[in-house]
């Protein structure tokens, strides 16, 4: 054991006082492991990935329909049900790292399941015999009847689908890990995890764009099977990379079942849902500051909010008694605590479902529409449909850098705010723009079905209409606006929010809100298409968009994300900050008075930052 403890610490070198270790469980020096050195590794990882993942999914509806020859609905609702799935899965890899085999142990697992995913579907779509017969427009077959076999729609929902059981033990940790390199207890370092998210989302967009465009690019030109070799290999590369910075990561070590800690305070609570509370919350039950200390964890204060929970701390079976020992009756409250905070985190969670699912349209039915538009640009040179997503990932990476260079310092210096405003402020600026997306892409709809009746062109199917594609392109720069608001401090939000050794568990709200919203799009396609046929109407959603009604649809999604915005406000109103929680009670336990009002409550928000915080400094 000695022989892996790290080298003595030269001058001005100190050990982490986060928790951290290496693999073997060991303190380690800050001067040797983590901080951006580490990071590097992460945030180049994350470009090779969101390569290969996008590589994939970008261009994924229109392989269903020109390849496998699956209809418009059901093409979108294969593609946002398994992308759902993509993002649900991190649920159980959150549990089996924070309650396993770790963070770093379980990311290399599911890393290697990923990659036999993506092999099996670069086979896909390479072998003849696992894919149908040419058909459609300029074929033998215009009309299609050659749909895909079970046998041949089997092996390729599969490979979808193992790819998916690996990214649900990639995404939750891989974020978490980059932002273990960071010590919150130094205050440089917790300087620079400030901008930690901001960088890291911008990185990994830079392997969005290039699969948006020169990925989907090969895959509509040259072919499906170089098209997903590509980013096979890219993964592979990624993965590589990941590993190679093994000796510069710094670990977070397991802390326990976090559902089953969750579950252990619920059953505490309602066994004693008749017990009466002490008035004093020193009289719950709390172990010494002795044991935080081996773990080098932080005891959570007793806080009065979902108060019914804390009776799962209350004694009642007298000193050592048998019910007090057993973990099904009796928790700490730190316990109670770390709940609280897991729990409240839902109604936070529930508002982000639909911005979710207004996402889901970027690469279903809005690269559908830009097939039936003009796609030159120059006499030569057409835009793949799904090439217009690059232009979300441009705009979000302008926005995150005007961001956190522009609009963070000036915000701070008005608010105090370390992070220029708060992430629910930041949130619900994304989902305003979302409203203001689905109102864009409703009338732009209307005007692309007028140019189609003009010309004649309404129903003829796979017909060009002669409008540009880029008249789509408002919508898809607006959505990466939104997601440099949104999506950021989504992701940010429930890590910071989490208690510390859920982080993981508190990183895959973030991918439930996407997979939900991916699920809640199939449902909402499936109702509409289904309802909008009855009585002999001819629907919103057809195979033929130019017969569609899509621009309802939209109109529908806009009304819809107004909705979500007056129930975020009550939301927002109504959640309390952790770090703000602890001042109350700190204040209430020295006998201070708390006095309300907007300023006070400027100064609580800003509790939950660092302590001393200046500039943002550069971190690249």
């Amino acid at each position: 054991m000695a022989e892996r403890l790290e080298a003595a610490p030269a001058a001005g070198d100190e050990y982490t006082q986060d928790g951290t270790v290496d693999l073997h469980g060991n303190p380690v020096l800050r001067s040797k492991r983590g901080g951006w050195k580490a990071c590097g590794f992460v945030v180049v990882y994350e470009v090779f990935e969101r390569m290969a993942f996008y590589g994939i999914s970008s261009n994924l509806v229109l392989y269903l329909t020109t390849k496998l020859h699956q209809g418009v609905v059901p093409s979108a609702n294969n593609v946002t049900n398994w992308v759902g799935t993509i993002w649900m899965t991190p649920i159980v890899g959150a549990y089996v790292a924070d309650a396993h085999l770790g963070r770093y142990r379980t990311f290399m697992a599911a890393s290697v399941v990923y990659l036999c995913g993506m092999i099996l579907l670069t086979l896909a779509v390479s072998l003849p015999a696992l894919r149908p017969p040419k058909c459609g427009d300029g074929t033998a077959d215009p009309n299609c009847t050659h749909e895909a076999t079970s046998a041949q729609l089997g092996v390729f929902f599969l490979g979808l689908y193992i790819l998916a059981v690996g990214t649900g033990g990639t995404k939750p940790n891989i974020s978490t890990i980059g932002a273990d390199q960071f010590d919150d207890s130094h205050p440089r370092e917790r300087r620079h995890k400030l901008s930690f998210f901001n960088w890291w989302m911008f990185s990994i967009f830079f392997g969005t764009l290039f699969a948006n465009t020169v990925l989907v690019y090969i895959q509509d030109n040259v072919g499906w099977s170089v098209g997903y070799a590509l980013p096979t290999l890219g993964l592979a590369v990624s993965i590589a990379i990941f590993t190679a910075g093994t000796p510069f990561y710094r670990h977070k070590p397991t802390s326990g079942s976090p559902f089953a800690k969750m579950a252990r305070v619920i059953v505490g609570a309602a066994r004693k849902w008749a017990v009466a509370a002490p008035e004093d919350p020193r009289d719950l039950h709390e172990l010494d500051d002795e044991h935080y200390a081996k773990k080098k964890a932080a005891r959570l204060p007793h806080t009065p909010n979902l108060s019914v929970l804390s009776k799962a701390a209350v004694k009642t079976g007298g000193g050592g008694g048998a019910q007090e020992a057993s973990r099904w009756s009796l928790s700490t409250v730190t316990q109670v605590e770390e709940t609280k905070q897991m729990l409240k985190m839902l109604p936070v969670l529930a508002i982000t479902f639909v911005p979710s699912a207004m996402m889901a349209q970027i690469n279903t039915l809005f690269v559908k529409q830009g097939t039936t538009l003009d796609r030159h640009v120059g006499p030569h040179f057409e835009i793949p449909p799904a090439s217009l997503q690059g232009f979300v990932t441009i705009s979000m990476l302008v926005s995150v850098v005007l961001y956190d260079r522009a609009f963070m310092p000036l915000a701070r210096r008005a608010t105090g705010n370390p992070r220029g405003i708060s992430l629910l402020q930041r949130m619900g600026v994304g989902l305003v723009i979302h409203i203001a997306i689905m109102g864009i892409a409703s009338v732009t709809e209307r005007h692309r079905l007028a140019v189609a009746r003009e010309h004649g062109v309404r129903d003829s199917k796979g017909t060009t209409i002669p409008l540009t594609i880029f008249v789509l392109l408002p919508q898809f720069v607006l959505m990466g606006v939104a997601d440099a608001f949104l999506e950021v401090a989504k992701i940010e939000f429930f890590y910071d929010q989490a208690p510390e050794g859920m982080k993981s568990l508190g990183t895959s709200y973030a991918m439930t809100s996407l997979g939900v919203g991916n699920f809640l799009s199939s449902a909402l396609l499936s109702t509409v298409s289904r309802v909008t046929r009855r009585h002999g109407r001819a629907g919103w959603v057809l195979n033929n968009l130019n017969a569609s009604r899509l621009d309802k649809y939209y109109a529908f999604f806009a009304v819809l994300n107004c909705a979500n915005l007056l129930v975020f406000f009550v939301v927002c109103r109504l959640y309390v900050y952790n770090a703000e929680v602890a001042r109350v009670v700190d204040a209430g336990s020295s006998g201070g008075a708390v006095a309300g009002g907007g300023k006070e409550n400027r100064k609580r928000e800003v509790a939950l930052q660092p302590a001393n915080v200046g500039a943002v400094e550069s971190t690249l």
